[in-house]
């Protein structure tokens, strides 16, 4: 680590401590020259996903953009702000453990349908009609009809 002020080589380390939920390492530190102090941040960096689009674009991932699509699917529902704010949360998490940086954007659909189908029917169908492209009203009266007979075979 060079020294800001006077650009030595060589500084030493007073004080480190952690902060915001151990993902940031802040260091006091002095030159071993001039004597100055100043501080430093660490944190971790990791490659930022990115999400290939249908047409093959590639843009960087955007946890608004699920949640937006997700409140756009709840509105009107009972479902809490903390609820969805979990649903981004588990589904970013899983898209950062995932082995790639590189996740197609069909790949995080899926994820979000999964989720609001067990969570709310109605939102479920909301989103799967945009992200599925419903283009008529037997669109959705088949993916209703699949959540009957799913329904009838956890029931029977």
């Amino acid at each position: 680590m060079n020294c800001p002020f006077c650009n030595y080589h060589d500084t030493g380390v007073i004080e480190s401590r952690t902060m915001e939920d151990r993902q940031v390492v802040r260091r006091r530190r002095y030159c071993k020259k001039c004597n100055k102090r100043f501080t430093t941040h660490e944190r971790i960096e990791l490659m930022p996903l990115v999400v290939i689009k249908k047409d093959e674009r590639r843009e960087p991932f955007s946890r608004d953009k699920i949640k937006r699509g997700i409140l756009r699917a709840c509105e009107k529902r009972p479902i809490s702000m903390l609820q969805v704010e979990q649903m981004v949360d588990e589904i970013e998490e899983k898209l950062k453990q995932s082995s790639g940086n590189e996740i197609k954007a069909q790949v995080i659909g899926q994820m979000v349908i999964n989720r609001l189908k067990k969570l709310d029917e109605v939102a479920y169908v909301r989103f799967a009609s945009v992200y599925r492209h419903f283009e008529d009203v037997g669109s959705f009266l088949k993916e209703i009809d699949r959540i009957k007979v799913s329904k009838k075979k956890i029931k029977g």
